[in-house]
């Protein structure tokens, strides 16, 4: 009688840390809703239909690789380095993972992919699309999770001797998911070069600006309502008990990484909006979509692991490192049309660093030991942790610096020689709606004079520059 009570509250238990699990799923997946109204409103309206189904691709196409290897690579058993079990999801569920944790895994891992055709909008090849996202999502994306957040990982911070006694601590992907896909756009945009017009012959830049900023908010608001599923999700289970904390448990944690996770977004949107007002003379809606974005991402690493005034100082900092980075890229002639290479990039490289700097033990030891008694980790520097933690997130930032760069500039670098990245200048100044999606996507566009130009129903490329 007592172990069937005992079997039923296991029961009861594992039901409602996996309903808890799933539906944290279902609110990232709302993110890709997010980035396709953010992305839409963000690019001129000849490439509205192009950028919305980008978004729609990296879904389709990230689900099939992850699905098949991704989910392997990040987390089957094999070594320190990848995974090498567990393909096309060959003995899942286990003791260890279930189609709830898969679900969560690849909501993040299609992420990744739509930050990356952010970067690239406006001048990209549909096929191009296709092969990166594969890429991405199948291959160098699951490998850093593998490193980081698997238990066999050599960056792991549950392994029995951690890298400098701490791992890196990464909670829910400043660097595992934003630096990744940052430098992956970063790579892309470089080896692309800007839009035809973004800058005269002089290399001033000239302003390309979204057609909606209506569509830009939604999406920025869809995206901080998913954030509540990508950070406080990361526990994964609800239901665990700190022992050494009486009425607390990951529920506590929960709590108080959607506070930190609204302060730094809410605080990095603040100090992008005064900034921006002092540095251009008007208030700008996009840039305080982007900075409130910013400090979305910086949080991340570190969102269970900080009290409440860190994460607004992670969003002043994250505010500061957009708006250098934006001026910068400008500098360099450096066309990012979302700026997220130095969003997701910039700002999530700031994020490790952060958590290195101002993490705090007991949280710790709560979100990575269940709060066990008598554990103890190296902390935040300015905490009063030491070099050990600090040194853990420099390592994890510089090996995700080195291993996207590795594998993904070469892909961009041989389909911009094989023809296959780059779309040509007349349908870029046409705009890929018309030139590779058969129209324009909204039925009012100025361009379209609704003329029927042949059997398929839509203009030549050259006659849509004529218009």
């Amino acid at each position: 009688m007592n172990s069937m009570g005992v079997s039923w509250e296991n029961s009861v238990t594992e039901a409602i840390n996996t309903v808890y699990l799933i539906f944290s799923a279902y609110l990232v997946f709302v993110m890709q809703l997010g980035f396709a109204m953010l992305c839409a409103g963000s690019v001129r309206a000849k490439n509205t239909m192009n950028i919305m189904l980008s978004n729609v691709v990296d879904a389709l196409v990230g689900t099939i690789s992850y699905y098949l290897f991704g989910f392997a690579f990040a987390f089957g058993n094999g070594n320190p380095f990848i995974g090498t079990t567990y393909f096309a999801l060959k003995d899942v569920p286990n003791k260890s993972y279930n189609y709830a944790y898969f679900m969560y895994q690849w909501a993040f891992a299609i992420a990744v992919a739509g930050i990356t055709s952010g970067s690239m909008a406006e001048r990209t090849k549909f096929s191009a699309y296709l092969i990166f996202s594969f890429m991405l999502t199948g291959f160098v994306y699951p490998v850093v999770v593998h490193w980081v957040w698997s238990s066999t990982g050599w960056l792991s911070p549950n392994l029995s001797m951690p890298l400098f006694g701490s791992g890196a601590i990464d909670f829910a992907g400043s660097g595992v998911v934003h630096l990744v896909g940052g430098v992956a756009g970063f790579w892309g945009c470089l080896i692309e070069g800007p839009r035809v017009g973004r800058f005269d012959a002089f290399g001033k830049p000239i302003t390309m600006r979204g057609h909606s900023a209506t569509l830009a908010v939604l999406g920025t608001f869809l995206l901080w309502f998913g954030w509540f599923g990508f950070n406080p999700g990361s526990f994964s289970k609800i239901l665990v008990a700190y022992p050494d904390a009486p009425y607390e448990g990951n529920w506590t944690g929960v709590g108080r990484t959607a506070v930190t996770t609204a302060l730094a977004g809410s605080t990095s949107g603040m100090v992008t909006l005064l900034a921006r007002r002092v540095l251009v003379g008007h208030w700008d809606t996009i840039d305080v979509c982007n900075g409130l974005l910013g400090g979305f991402v910086a949080i991340t690493s570190g969102c269970s692991v900080v009290e409440p005034w860190a994460a607004i100082a992670c969003g002043i900092c994250s505010a500061c490192v957009l708006i250098s980075l934006n001026a910068l890229a400008l500098k360099l002639r450096f066309d990012d049309p979302l700026e997220a290479a130095q969003l997701h990039g910039g700002c999530g490289l700031w994020g490790l660093i952060f958590t290195g700097l101002f993490a705090k033990e007991e949280f710790l030891v709560q979100a990575y030991a269940s709060g066990e008694i008598g554990v103890s980790r190296p902390f935040g520097l300015l905490m009063g942790g030491g070099w050990a933690l600090i040194g853990a997130q420099l390592v994890e930032v510089v090996i995700i610096l080195v291993w996207v760069s590795v594998t993904m500039a070469p892909l961009f670098y041989m389909l911009q020689k094989m023809g296959l990245l780059r779309i040509s200048m007349d349908e870029e100044l046409a705009g890929l709606d018309i030139s590779n999606h058969g129209g324009y996507a909204y039925a009012g566009h100025p361009d379209d004079d609704h003329r029927t130009v042949n059997n398929y129903g839509y203009m030549t490329i050259q006659e849509a520059l004529q218009s």
